[in-house]
């Protein structure tokens, strides 16, 4: 068996469907489809079941209370037999005809140990829709990769297809949120070749009741918190630029906001060492100029006039 294809199922009757067909369509045949039913208590699991007497290739994974979404992760990956391992969630859905180039590439670059391909993001909300699109492209350096890419800003354990073999001692980390940001950049630390394509399209869907639109400041502070590893770490990403330092600033002001706690950064000078950079951007300079209590303050003065002012 080539593939497995894990789905974690929780709550998603008016989803799962369209989920699956999307999955079962695919010219690519040789999948193992596993559904790992999260304690589901709408119909989701008689749809699963349903699947799973029609198809021979899938089958059905049952916890037996609530685990969350690293929980079904892991589950999925000790039942999985394929070379290769994929994760799509129950709510999106992939476009047709996307595993076989796919597939068909891996076939060929055996030494590629992640293949991510290209995902249209946000799809059902209109103000933040996105089609990230890719390059043709393989890199060797694991930092190169997540600076060139911004891998940062799309951590995502779906719209990627990684070898089995990576996950071997590493879990998704249970009871976090954002989970994908914390493992990513685990999995580049045993990466020897990620490439990225042109082929294929992951449809990202928009869920109100979704993980990341219910998001609050003790969600987004785990995100913080996998970026901040990145740092302490020090591994193959280190050292950071200031792009990414902003990215993880924005982060930490947005965990101000919401908590009134002050999250504890350290200083760009000390970790944004990487060469060819740029000057840092302005708000990375008021940091370092003003402190993060009170560029704190200052952000949230200006949300509030801008929420006036509209």
């Amino acid at each position: 068996m080539k593939l497995s294809i894990i789905v974690p199922v929780y709550q998603v009757e008016h989803t799962l469907k369209r989920c699956v067909e999307s999955i079962l369509g695919q010219s690519f045949r040789d999948y193992q489809l596993i559904l790992v039913d999260d304690k589901s208590t709408d119909g989701s699991s008689q749809i699963c079941d349903e699947y799973q007497q029609k198809d021979h290739r899938v089958q059905v994974v049952r916890h037996q209370q609530n685990c969350g979404l690293s929980e079904a992760r892991n589950s999925g990956l000790k039942k999985a037999k394929g070379e290769y391992v994929t994760f799509i969630d129950s709510d999106d859905y992939i476009a047709s005809n996307t595993l076989k180039p796919l597939m068909e590439l891996l076939a060929v670059h055996h030494d590629y140990d992640i293949l991510e391909y290209p995902i249209h993001e946000g799809i059902g909300n209109p103000r933040k829709q996105n089609q990230r699109l890719f390059r043709q492209k393989e890199y060797v350096d694991m930092a190169a990769y997540w600076y060139e890419t911004k891998a940062y800003q799309h951590t995502y354990a779906v719209n990627k297809i990684f070898k089995r073999e990576l996950f071997r001692q590493v879990a998704f980390p249970a009871g976090k949120k954002f989970e994908d940001a914390f493992t990513l950049p685990v999995l580049l630390e045993k990466c020897h070749v990620i490439a990225t394509t042109t082929e294929g399209l992951y449809n990202y869907c928009y869920n109100l009741e979704g993980i990341t639109a219910q998001a609050d400041g003790n969600d987004l502070h785990d995100l913080l918190d996998a970026h901040l590893q990145v740092i302490e770490r020090k591994g193959v990403l280190y050292p950071i630029n200031y792009d990414y330092f902003s990215h993880i600033l924005n982060i930490a002001l947005d965990v101000a906001e919401q908590t009134g706690e002050v999250p504890n950064l350290p200083s760009p000078d000390c970790v944004c060492k990487r060469e060819g950079q740029e000057k840092p951007p302005l708000k990375v300079k008021l940091y370092k100029t003003l402190g993060m209590s009170n560029l704190c303050r200052l952000n949230k003065l200006v949300h509030l006039f801008y929420r006036k002012s509209r």
